[in-house]
């Protein structure tokens, strides 16, 4: 969905413990997916991940807006007042998306793009733009700009353009739709990741608590945040990378004072998008959302203001174990 760009490790799987686990891994979307499961027949799990590797490589070319005829390429060229039809994968994704910006109020919100645009070069190293620049991509973004037709399956623009990008949520949901895929194969046990940013656990192998993954503070690998084990459940990471920019959509400004983002929660997409969110959001505003939904864990990493990230102030919101 993004351009690509080194992968810093938000979420790790630990695995190696776990008896007749089969990892298997596929390239997409700018990064790694990888499928670990436990299952007693080698070829059948090997057939049953390579399918879910090629739904995600169908899901890129229907999500990717650098993908010239994927459906969020369209819209993204489409005029203002004139409904589209879309595929089912891009308008679920869009009304995700939609439900996400209304619970977070705009601090997640996929119509970024023209604000993306703005703070980096055509080589994607990083600008400043000026003043008219930010108020004419402001004018271009915000998801209540897209109307969504549940019965049609069309998506219409209110204003055009709009740009929209699908990097802070479209991994999460190919970890998702990759899941049901291998529930279709009757695949139950599994831990699914997209890259270092996104991890989907179902069922626990048996005799263990769930699935053991790290969570490491991206500043100091050595520092341990959080050893969950998941089943059923998702965790989710984000954060600033060397020269490049999260923005707050509600600003049009970079976000600082935060250096990572996790999310724990029921599915991958809602803890992708909600990571990137609570990279935008203040403590309080976590703390509120995180209270209004009590299946969603966060933790973010609060800069000190300093070069030395020992000093800085971790966050929890929720029972992380």
């Amino acid at each position: 969905m993004t351009e690509p760009q080194p992968e810093t490790r938000y979420v790790q799987s630990d695995c190696h413990s776990i008896a007749g686990m089969k990892r298997f891994s596929h390239e997409a979307m700018a990064t790694t997916f990888e499928v670990i499961v436990v299952h007693e027949d080698d070829r059948y799990a090997r057939q049953a991940a390579a399918a879910a590797f090629a739904e995600v490589d169908r899901l890129e070319a229907d999500l990717s807006r650098f993908i010239e005829n994927s459906d969020i390429s369209r819209i993204n060229n489409l005029p203002a007042n004139q409904p589209l039809l879309i595929g089912l994968v891009a308008f679920e994704c869009l009304q995700l998306s939609a439900r996400i910006y209304a619970e977070t109020n705009g601090a997640f919100d996929i119509t970024i793009g023209s604000l993306l645009d703005c703070w980096r070069n055509e080589d994607a190293s990083p600008r400043t733009p000026s003043q008219e620049e930010l108020n004419l991509a402001r004018q271009r973004t915000g998801t209540g700009l897209l109307k969504l037709d549940e019965v049609e399956h069309t998506v219409e623009l209110l204003a055009a353009p709009v740009q929209i990008d699908l990097g802070g949520i479209g991994k999460g949901y190919a970890v998702d739709r990759m899941a049901e895929l291998l529930h279709e194969w009757s695949v139950e046990t599994a831990l699914i990741s997209g890259g270092y940013s996104s991890v989907l656990a179902l069922d626990a192998p048996a005799g263990t608590r769930g699935w053991p993954v790290t969570l490491s503070d991206p500043g100091n690998r050595k520092q341990i945040l959080a050893r969950p084990y998941l089943q059923h459940r998702a965790v989710s990471g984000s954060g600033l990378q060397k020269g490049r920019h999260i923005i707050d959509p509600r600003t049009g400004w970079p976000v600082k004072g935060k250096r990572a983002a996790w999310a724990c929660a029921p599915d991958a997409a809602t803890a992708d998008a909600l990571s990137t969110a609570f990279m935008v959001m203040t403590p309080d505003e976590v703390e509120k959302y995180c209270l209004r939904h009590p299946d969603v864990l966060a933790m973010i990493i609060l800069e000190d203001g300093g070069k030395d990230p020992q000093k800085d102030k971790i966050l929890r919101f929720g029972p992380w174990k």
